[in-house]
């Protein structure tokens, strides 16, 4: 039930409102596109519509919650904030306290743009070896992916923490509170959280997993019923009270370790301590006007975004025109193009130098796109990291949100896995993440996504690992309009490029972009998926062009976009139907 004051609006029911509050006379000279408004009866999707503010997340529950700070008077910072803690008592399968992630968050009193970088780092005690056995050849056992050593030192407590003691309007104690009042009281389980756990047998090998997701007996819970979560509800309390000193240095901490200690686990009391997050500058391109900022390394997903629109921008898409044989092909040979880069140039900038500025430059672009036929299909083997010493001179949930002064919070974080390891420390409540899968384990090894990575991301001891992740924010005339993001492990990058694309090139409302079907092409495998809904047809001429389609892989769903947007004095919001559960709030 929406609380008071909240008020969920299917847009095509309603006259566009006027927006009178402060965004709008911010806004107000920002040239708007040259193309047919975003509001139409005759769309096939809609978005929701407010008129004081917007959210999207994977949960419709929990972004009641973040409407609901916004309507009280906080900022979408505050409300980003309460979401992301709220999501790891609604949706555990990727929301979460135990894992890490990337922001974006834009403050408008600074008119600034900022990546929070809170990413897991690897423990002092993990090395290059510690998956490999004494011949030298990986294991990829339990071990590897779903036991106590296979988790990375969780950031998600330090960045929430973080945007709202620094550019919040309300205290940490305050955007915990309904989370807290969640695990404590309980959630109804819908279908998506029932069918979840019920697909989730592996919980059930850890003790403290088995009592946190499960009856007494072990039984799944049913629709309907109640669940509560008393260990994570004291866990959020301590942070509550003792800020994030509790979860890094305090009374969760220990719980942590000791866990680790009983587990064979590396995480220990120095490594929570020296966690640190970064604020990082977003890396920056544009397409056809629209400016771009996106995450920077150790992020793959913003430099590459960027990168394949740059590509894409020597092209007549639009009039090609969406989903057709033409654009589909461009967009594949495009993404091997950079998937195959960032194989290669990706890593954590804090270890090693990164060619960023090469890879988003439109040169390098535009001589990637002379390579590209319209004829023929490169394969694989065909395309190669690029050269770029010529043009010297790297689980998971989003959710947006979106206040009426402008400020803008696009988050997408993950345990890397859904319900990452599977292991739950003991007395806490906290699903802890898996991203120690997210290193390269040998640079001919792909990683848990499929995706190569070189000697630039192999573990080494408080290294983040590469990340497709990226909020991605567009603007106009330097004002932000569009906040966007995807979860899909290495499809975030291709579903993020393809939203903006959808918006920007081919001129599609925000509901209509992200329904629309999408294609992935990640160099390696040599295989083009696709969803459906795209014409058989057009599938035959791709496979003549000499793209290589699995119909054994085309997929149902590619990712799952969380999007708000601004447009002529109106909040769109919309959530991908790709995922059960989710929801977009709008605030009047």
């Amino acid at each position: 039930m929406l609380r008071k004051g909240l008020h969920l609006i299917i847009a095509g029911m309603y006259t566009l409102p006027t927006l009178t509050a402060t965004f709008t006379s911010a806004v107000a000279t920002a040239q708007q596109p040259d193309s047919e408004p975003l509001f139409e009866y005759s769309a096939i999707n809609h978005p929701v519509i407010g008129r004081r503010g917007m959210v999207a997340s994977h949960n419709q529950l929990s972004s009641e919650i973040a409407a609901e700070i916004l309507a009280k008077g906080g900022n979408a910072i505050d409300a980003g904030a309460a979401l992301g803690f709220a999501l790891a008592v609604t949706l555990p399968r990727a929301g979460n306290i135990g894992g890490g992630g990337f922001m974006l968050v834009h403050v408008a009193a600074l008119n600034r743009t900022i990546a929070i970088d809170f990413r897991e780092t690897a423990p002092a005690a993990a090395s290059q070896d510690m998956f490999f056995d004494a011949n030298g050849n990986v294991v990829l056992d339990q071990t590897y992916r779903f036991s106590h050593k296979s988790s990375a030192v969780p950031g998600s407590v330090a960045g929430l923490a973080h945007i709202v003691e620094n550019y919040g309007s309300m205290t940490l104690a305050e955007v915990l509170e309904p989370a807290i009042k969640l695990a404590r009281d309980g959630i109804e389980v819908t279908y998506d959280l029932a069918a979840d756990l019920a697909r989730s047998q592996r919980l059930k090998n850890n003790p403290a997993s088995l009592r946190k997701f499960y009856k007494p007996d072990g039984s799944n819970y049913e629709v309907g019923e109640r669940w509560t979560q008393p260990d994570l509800a004291w866990t959020l309390s301590e942070i509550a009270e003792h800020g994030v000193e509790a979860f890094y240095s305090g009374s969760v901490a220990k719980k942590i370790v000791a866990d680790m200690e009983a587990h064979n686990g590396l995480i220990t009391m120095q490594d929570l301590a020296d966690y640190e997050i970064v604020e990082r500058e977003p890396v920056r391109g544009s397409f056809r006007g629209y400016e771009i900022a996106a995450m920077p390394a150790p992020s793959s997903g913003g430099t590459h975004v960027i990168q394949m629109l740059n590509i894409l921008e020597n092209f007549p898409l639009a009039k090609m025109g969406p989903e057709s044989a033409d654009s589909l092909h461009i967009m594949a040979e495009a993404m091997k193009f950079s998937y195959a880069d960032r194989s290669k140039y990706l890593g954590d900038p804090d270890f090693v130098e990164l060619p960023t500025e090469i890879l988003t430059s439109k040169e390098y672009a535009s001589d990637i796109a002379a390579q590209i036929s319209m004829e023929r299909a490169l394969t694989s083997d065909e395309i190669a990291p690029g050269k770029l010493s010529f043009y010297e001179s790297d689980e998971t949930t989003h959710y947006s949100v979106v206040d009426d002064e402008g400020n803008m919070v696009g988050n997408t974080y993950t345990l890397m896995f859904s319900f990452g390891s599977g292991v739950v420390i003991e007395g806490t409540g906290i699903l802890m993440n898996n991203n120690m899968g997210n290193f390269t384990l040998r640079s001919d090894i792909p990683d848990a996504f499929g995706l190569m990575g070189s000697e630039d991301n192999l573990i080494r001891p408080n290294r983040r690992p590469v990340s497709s992740m990226s909020p991605i924010l567009v603007s106009r005339n330097g004002q932000p309009i569009m906040m966007t993001g995807s979860p899909g492990g290495s499809k975030i990058i291709s579903a993020n490029m393809q939203m903006v694309l959808n918006v920007v090139e081919f001129g599609m409302n925000i509901a209509d972009a992200a329904v629309a079907p999408r294609i992935h092409h990640q160099w390696k495998p040599d295989v083009l998926e696709i969803e459906s809904g795209i014409s058989p047809d057009t599938v035959s001429r791709l496979i003549d062009r000499g793209q290589n389609i699995n119909f054994s892989q085309r997929s149902a769903g590619m990712g799952s976009l969380q999007t708000v947007m601004w447009s002529d004095g109106v909040f769109y919001g919309y959530s991908d139907p790709r995922r059960p559960g989710a929801g977009a709030v709008g605030v009047d």
